[in-house]
């Protein structure tokens, strides 16, 4: 027979009038429900009795869902805590706590359920149960459990007549997030939103939209009643992002040049085909001149459209000697260009990466363009390069970094740089205000930096790759310095390259062996 029947049969045979006197004792509990809190925190269920009496004296059993009243989540009676037949998955988490701050606790019949380190599988209906010797009452508690998920990540390539198609991804959230599109004036409708939960419990979000270039997007994804976390990305042209094998702007010029191999070759075929018809007949210095100005006119349009130099190209005839700035940091190590954390130094502020670790680079910049390179690679053999982990590298308008773990390095703050991110080795960040999640395909092992001060634009290239990795807008002000910071926990070190004087002087050198390398690609001449 179930212990609730028989403490039901007890109590009736302790009021019948022929055993006993009447006693008029009552017992009311009242709970305040639903309540809910963040994965890992604490939370308090309230349960009192209304009549303000003690429950000193009382059993009060706390259990879980509606067939669980013999395992419960905490049990007191008899004036003292019953952990003989409680549920394993609650030890060492639970106890009496305050409805309120003003609570005088059990003594003022305040008999609310302190549950601490709260877990995905905490959530469920709890049962307030309390007993005197003449009287029971019980009431029911709905918990519901959040967990805030990761900033939103986006990622975009490049369709056809300027088409974009945007995705954002966030997972970690509990319950199902919502996810919303928007531009600067309307909401967006996307072309699919998908869900999926892990084993754990935790909910993945996915959408699309397709939109058209240039814009300024954002996604945001949060849950009922809370702050979204936003992602948002503006591009100004066709973004130059890379797609799932490589950067557009490869992918476009190997098709291009495709086409242009097979224009050309069947214009060398009807050159020559008409040149021999023309020697035979005798006739061939007014076609043969014509036919010879075919390529030339259009060798101008071949040269601004196809074989102009990369922004890469461009961004390198400003190559700056930049040097580290030594304020004696005794929590980093640098020799020469060579910068790393001191390994064996300890941090103020934990495991985090701040500005504590930041280095300003020479010399500063108030206009002009000005580009320089940052190794993240320390190269051991063709199978065991190591790559670094932990980086920021940028520019910041600060003439000595603020010796603060607690200042929030981002744009609005003056600090524009592109960064690793942390756990996600296929993305880095820029520290915009939401974060800016940029999806890498490759990761970089040389980053070229390009400050275009006049037209207040920073840009970020993968050199090996030959590809933008992002671009920020922003508007400068006053005098701008070179950023970095080698992280933490991370040996490889980051290492600012510096040319040769020679190369220096005229900076032709990368972008004619860039170009040479384009031509050689294609196998075309200027004039077939």
């Amino acid at each position: 027979m179930d212990n609730r029947m028989i403490h039901f049969y007890f109590l009736a045979l302790l009021s019948c009038p022929c055993c006993f006197a009447p006693i008029s004792e009552t017992v009311t509990v009242s709970v305040k429900s639903p309540v809910s809190v963040q994965r890992g925190h604490t939370a308090i269920l309230p349960c009192w009795l209304t009549s303000s009496q003690s429950a000193e004296d009382m059993e009060v059993r706390w259990y879980q869902g509606s067939d669980e009243y013999d395992t419960p989540v905490l049990l007191y009676k008899e004036k003292a805590f019953d952990y003989s037949s409680q549920k394993a998955s609650f030890a060492g988490r639970v106890s009496f706590g305050l409805k309120e701050e003003t609570s005088g606790g059990l003594k003022a019949g305040d008999v609310s359920l302190k549950l601490e380190n709260v877990t995905i599988e905490d959530i469920g209906s709890y049962t307030c149960y309390v007993s005197s010797s003449v009287a029971y009452s019980s009431a029911s508690i709905s918990l519901t459990v959040t967990e805030t998920g990761r900033s939103p990540l986006l990622s975009a390539v490049m369709k056809d007549d300027n088409k974009v198609n945007l995705s954002c991804q966030s997972d970690g959230w509990h319950p199902k997030p919502e996810l919303s599109w928007s531009d600067t004036k309307t909401a967006l409708t996307p072309a699919n939103v998908m869900f999926s939960k892990n084993s754990a419990g935790f909910y993945s979000v996915h959408s699309w939209v397709l939109v058209s270039s240039p814009f300024e997007v954002s996604c945001s994804v949060g849950l009922f009643n809370e702050e979204p976390k936003e992602a948002r990305m503006r591009l100004e042209n066709p973004p130059p992002l890379q797609q799932e094998s490589g950067c557009i702007a490869e992918r476009v010029a190997i098709g291009i040049l495709l086409a242009l191999l097979a224009a050309f070759g069947a214009l060398y075929f009807l050159y020559y085909k008409k040149k021999d018809n023309k020697d035979k007949s005798g006739n061939d210095t007014t076609d043969g001149a014509n036919l010879t100005n075919i390529p030339e006119e259009n060798e101008p349009l071949l040269l601004k459209a196809t074989w102009q130099p990369a922004a890469l190209l461009e961004a390198s005839k400003h190559y700056e000697h930049v040097q580290l700035v030594d304020t004696g940091n005794p929590l980093i190590k640098m020799k020469d260009s060579i910068l790393r954390d001191n390994a064996d130094a300890e941090f103020p502020d934990g495991d985090r990466v701040t500005c504590l670790t930041a280095v300003r680079g020479s010399p500063g910049f108030s206009s002009g363009r000005h580009y320089w390179e940052v190794c993240l690679e320390i190269a051991r053999n063709k199978s065991a390069d190591l790559l670094k982990k932990s980086w920021w590298i940028g520019v910041t308008d600060k003439h000595e970094i603020p010796h603060d773990e607690r200042l929030s390095p981002t744009t609005k703050n003056g600090f524009w740089f592109l960064s690793s991110c942390p756990n996600e080795e296929d993305t880095v960040q820029f520290s915009t205000e939401p974060e800016t999640f940029i999806y890498v395909q490759s990761k970089p092992k040389t980053v070229g930096v390009y400050l275009d001060f006049d037209n207040r634009k920073l840009s970020f290239y993968n050199v090996e790759e030959k590809c933008l990795i992002g671009s920020l807008a922003a508007e400068f002000t006053g005098e701008l310095f070179p950023l970095f910071n080698p992280g933490k926990g991370d040996p490889v070190t980051m290492e600012i390259l510096q040319r040769p004087v020679q190369d220096q002087s005229n900076n032709t050198e990368p972008a004619e062996k860039l170009q040479k390398e384009e031509q050689n690609q294609s196998g075309l001449t200027e004039n077939p």
